[in-house]
């Protein structure tokens, strides 16, 4: 047995040990009639917060408190806890002549992980730190697992990806990054409420996979003996809505897409798209910049963050280059001068450049995306629009005016990664039939990511939709550079994991 094998046995048994120990204490007080798991409500009058932020007028008011005990000093007649809540922590002060000797030597005997109440007025110690000086107590729930050991605290990522809960209780920047990840889909939210955009929802199972190139996950419907999609994205179902006549509308939800994970992609993440009859990609590009300064400025009170060391200014307006041009920079490469494709083929294989299908297949736009990514996608640092994507790589977007080879359509990109993605949206349900059985086509050389033809969504096309601008941000990408956060799993609650190993 190794030593690395022979300190985790070790471990094990110790935490077998303490668990045990403190399964004995619940026994013993529920012998007693003092059963933790018994208690329905609380009367709590009183954050920790709300007691430091009105101390004057709280000072020797009574309040009752609740929250976790994270640690007990003292000893002899006095013991001091803090204990902490939703808001932050509040120090107790419990003192025999307050509670009496059997309480006193009650509180000493509760665990680091138990959940109390405590009642008692409000002063400020010799230290000047606010507490509670204790009355009465009571234990409202047992911790049976003891919580990680403060100095070590949880460090493993998979211990706390797989077991969130301890990740907050521990660390307090965890539970800070998804307060201002609630806070800041709530301002986005509130941004496009007040340009009056209506929130909708849209189906989340689907016959068909659309309105992305991206693999689903696939279910079965066993009444209708069909099988579904999770969705991909919210696209075509809200364009439907234009038809409609809702003329403004956005999804903030989830979408599920069957591929890899790393630090910058989960199964499951949150999207929001949103889409505006009688507008165009310059519009959006209007919207994006507004909205993301504007959540700044509310969750953080600024539009400059630093991420992983490097400082970003979100202030509008955002740099503005044309793909073609960004290859021009970083790749040394103009696409002005390309004839053909067989030409854009000879610099794909002079710079070994790697595609789904072979390389007699590959378009000239195919080779222009293909050069960005490669060379030019990490450049892009400060907050940036490409914009003028290749026909062919951008199957729902309209011919960009006075050049057919590009389409109006831009991607945002921050610390070289991509943050959104929207279109001047293609409106001709002729050549949209046509883009999709050229989609149709990708797939059967082997792209099989390629979109699908929506019969229904052609359908739609054909009773008439507006000029349209639509617009598809990544939430969790987002949050990651309002929060500094390294890895999406950072802003995910329960990111998607392997099933535990564990017995």
């Amino acid at each position: 047995m190794s030593n690395e094998e022979r300190n985790l046995n070790e471990q094990e048994a110790e935490l077998n040990e303490q668990m045990q120990q403190r399964l004995e204490k619940l026994k013993a007080l529920q012998s007693e009639g003092k059963d933790p798991f018994d208690v329905y409500k609380v009367n709590v009058t009183h954050s920790s917060k709300q007691v430091k932020d009105s101390f004057e007028s709280l000072q020797e008011a009574e309040v009752t408190v609740a929250g976790r005990i994270m640690s007990k000093r003292g000893q002899g007649k006095v013991v001091f806890s803090d204990v902490h809540d939703k808001e932050g922590k509040i120090q107790l002060f419990i003192k025999i002549d307050n509670v009496g000797e059997d309480k006193l030597k009650e509180f000493k005997s509760l665990n680091i992980g138990d959940i109390v109440t405590a009642t008692g007025s409000v002063f400020k110690t010799r230290t000047g730190e606010i507490s509670v000086r204790v009355m009465k107590f009571e234990l409202i729930s047992k911790s049976l697992r003891p919580l990680p050991e403060k100095f070590h605290g949880l460090k493993d990522p998979d211990l706390r990806y797989r077991h969130r809960e301890v990740d907050v209780i521990m660390n307090p920047e965890v539970k800070d990054t998804f307060i201002k990840r609630t806070a800041i889909i709530k301002y986005i939210r509130e941004f496009l409420d007040n340009k009056g955009f209506m929130e909708v929802e849209t189906p989340i199972l689907s016959p068909i996979a659309g309105g992305a190139a991206a693999r689903p996950f696939i279910t079965h419907h066993n009444a209708l003996d069909i099988d579904m999609y999770l969705r991909i994205a919210t696209e075509l179902y809200l364009k439907r809505l234009i038809v409609a006549g809702f003329e403004k509308v956005y999804d903030l939800g989830k979408n599920f897409r069957n591929e890899g994970i790393d630090i910058r992609h989960n199964p499951e993440f949150t999207m929001i798209e949103l889409y505006e009859a009688y507008a165009d990609y310059n519009d959006m590009m209007e919207i994006t910049e507004n909205m993301v300064a504007y959540v700044c400025e509310k969750v953080l009170g600024t539009t400059r963050v630093t991420y992983q060391g490097t400082e970003i200014d979100f202030k509008p307006p955002w740099r503005r280059v044309t793909m073609v041009d960004a290859v021009k920079e970083y790749a040394g490469v103009d696409f002005n001068e390309i004839k053909d494709d067989e030409e854009a083929r000879k610099i794909a294989k002079e710079k070994n450049l790697e595609f789904k299908k072979e390389l007699q297949y590959v378009t000239k736009g195919e080779v222009l995306n293909e050069l960005f990514e490669e060379y030019a996608e990490e450049k892009m640092i400060q907050p940036t629009f490409i914009y003028d994507y290749p026909v062919e790589i951008s199957p729902l977007t309209k011919k960009k005016r006075g050049n057919e080879e590009f389409t109006e359509r831009f991607e945002g990109f921050i610390f070289g990664r991509e943050l959104c993605n929207a279109y001047s949206e293609l409106n001709d349900p002729v050549v949209q039939r046509e883009r999709f059985m050229q989609q149709a086509k990708e797939r059967e050389l082997g792209d099989d990511e390629a979109y699908v033809i929506d019969e229904d969504f052609l359908h739609a096309l054909e009773i008439g939709m507006p000029p349209t601008g639509g617009l598809g941000i990544g939430i969790d990408r987002l949050i990651m550079l309002l929060t500094d956060s390294y890895s999406i799993r950072d802003v995910i609650l329960f990111p998607t994991m392997k099933p535990s190993q564990s017995k």
